[in-house]
């Protein structure tokens, strides 16, 4: 295999003896496969394979950069193009690995640190998956030689879980095929039953989908974020997936009717209420990466009506303000997810923003429903607030999404979900854990509604969720080149604020997508009551466990490093 020779690969991982039979086997052991085993492999998947490496390489050596470093200098922060990147994540930190001594594998942007470029935790050598065949013949390479397997779209993903150190990469972003269908049959049906459906490829991202719903007069549920680094058929469905018009419309898990996925022997299965029906319970919250690769998913898709956007923003000038303003606005919101709004939200000691969307809502009508909030908000300083009227959806994400996208930067964090009865029981309550919380809070008002209205044992998503109002979470960032010994103080203040919020939501639980990686009960936190469930149909479709994430479903079976099963 070839690696460039700008990286190095440091491989204080590889065993100098056979790995042992209830390992993995990585890059170094004398069971990884052969150059003749790779040429094999090569000969059946439609694209050269790939040989990923850290997208900073480019820069190195210094003296003489082996790629277009000014490229990646300037578009290290755009999401659209890390997603372009197999060796990328969305957040650098994940590319890196830490050994137990507390030496960092990684390849900085910042060429000055004087550190060499390595390879750190992007996969070694992968499979550039262009259709269905490809997809097989990874897995089941994967599972013959016992490979660690990563299966990667964009890269989004705030615990890593899309590339692992030493890993064979199942790379899915170019498979974006879509189609719409005005009377979509789901296989295995009654007769008669037919749904306005959007299906799509592993690799399309939501804002491919949002083009095509519009193209056919539709709106479809979707992810939000600036530059659309998000995709549609992996992690964020698979995880529960969550949008500003959930509480209108339920999750993305409410929304998807049917999955097409290739299991851990290389069988291709429809998964629907109709068929393999287990399976379908548990890729609906049960997480990414765990049960197998979605090649695609049938959306529901809905009639596209107006909005009006809510945009509000104030300061405060004392902590008694403060305290006043968060309480009121946390009272409103039980009101706001019974009519269907839903938004995006920060606030501070110091001031708070939102932005939120009613839908099918006249600008009248959402500022009668909000005024009373903004006049509560009177005593607050710099106030600002607006109402603005869209035609659809569709509109308001351009206007508000279609831009640059802040990606790119060392990132971790921790969250919770808020229940709704604590709300109503407490507001001020809750108002304050959020102002305790150092460095502010983002309130993601996602939940209630529709959501509150599913069944919580229909599907694998944590029931946790159908409790919920909102979806809290902080997050801490740090330069490049810090330490470990940093690192571990970032992740004992993101536990510190935890204890906050862990007052005020005892019993709550955790959205999978967005979360801190060193949860004490992951399996609680994660996943709830559900877990025993989700893991036997893990077992059932994945006996070997081929797919393995961090604090995913059957992730207690293995060691720390995800590569050997534990005793």
């Amino acid at each position: 295999m070839l690696i460039p020779k700008q990286v190095s690969l440091t491989l204080p991982f590889a065993a100098t003896a056979i790995a042992k039979p209830f390992c993995r086997c990585l890059l170094g052991d004398a069971c990884y496969p052969t150059p003749s085993d790779f040429s094999h492999l090569a000969s059946q998947v439609s694209q050269p394979l790939l040989y990923p490496v850290p997208p900073e390489s480019a820069c190195y050596p210094v003296s003489n950069p082996s790629g277009n470093c000014t490229d990646v200098t300037v578009n290290t922060r755009v999401g659209r193009w890390r997603a372009e990147q197999s060796g990328a994540m969305q957040s650098p930190n994940f590319e890196t690995y830490t050994f137990p001594n507390g030496t960092i594998s990684a390849c900085y942007l910042n060429v000055t640190l004087g550190v060499p470029c390595e390879q750190g935790s992007v996969s070694v050598l992968g499979v550039d998956a262009r259709n269905v065949g490809d997809v097989q013949a990874a897995v089941k390479f994967a599972g013959k030689f016992r490979l660690r397997l990563a299966v990667k779209n964009t890269g989004h993903d705030y615990l890593g879980r899309s590339t692992a150190r030493g890993s064979f990469m199942l790379w899915t972003h170019h498979m974006k095929n879509i189609s719409y269908e005005e009377a979509f049959v789901p296989d295995g049906a009654p007769s008669g039953t037919t749904h306005k459906a959007l299906t799509l490829g592993a690799g399309v991202q939501w804002y491919d989908a949002y083009d095509a719903a519009q193209a056919n007069g539709r709106f479809i549920l979707g992810g939000l974020s600036a530059g659309a680094s998000v995709g549609a058929a992996g992690g964020w469905v698979l995880g529960g997936g969550h949008s500003a018009l959930s509480a209108r419309h339920g999750l993305g898990i409410d929304n998807v009717i049917q999955f097409t996925v290739i299991t851990a022997n290389g069988d291709i299965l429809t998964v629907n209420s109709h068929k393999n029906t287990d399976l379908f319970w548990a890729l609906r919250g049960g997480g990414g990466g765990t049960y197998g690769v979605v090649i695609s998913a049938t959306y529901l898709t809905h009639d596209p009506v107006p909005l009006s956007a809510v945009y509000f923003f104030a300061n405060f000038a004392t902590p008694e303000i403060a305290q006043t303003v968060v309480t009121e606005y946390i009272k409103i919101h039980p009101i706001l997810a019974d009519a269907g709004w839903g938004g995006y939200s920060f606030l501070s000691r110091t001031d708070i923003r939102f932005f939120y969307v009613a839908p099918n809502i006249s600008a009248a009508e959402t500022n009668a429903t909000i005024s009373p909030f903004f006049a509560a908000a009177g005593n607050a300083t710099e106030t600002q607030s607006y109402i603005v009227p869209f035609d659809s959806f569709y509109e308001w994400y351009q206007a508000t999404f279609a831009g640059g996208e802040q990606v790119g930067t060392n990132v971790e964090m921790g969250s919770r979900l808020v229940p709704r009865d604590i709300v109503e029981r407490n507001p001020a309550k809750v108002a304050q854990a959020m102002l305790a919380i150092e460095g502010g809070v983002s309130i993601n008002f996602v939940a209630g509604g529709a959501v509150a209205k599913v069944d919580p044992d229909s599907t694998g998503l944590n029931p946790a969720w159908r409790k919920a109002l909102a979806h809290v979470l902080f997050t801490e960032e740090w330069a490049e080149g810090q330490p470990a010994s940093y690192i571990r103080e970032v992740r004992k203040r993101l536990q510190g604020r935890l204890k906050i919020l862990d007052r005020v939501t005892p019993e709550s639980g955790a959205y999978f997508n967005e979360a801190f990686g060193y949860e004490k009960n992951p399996k609680k936190t994660f996943f709830g009551a559900h877990y025993p469930k989700l893991k036997a149909i893990k077992q059932k479709y994945d006996r070997a466990g081929l797919f393995v994430v961090a604090d995913g479903v059957g992730s207690d079976d293995w060691d720390n490093s995800l590569n050997c099963r534990r005793r």
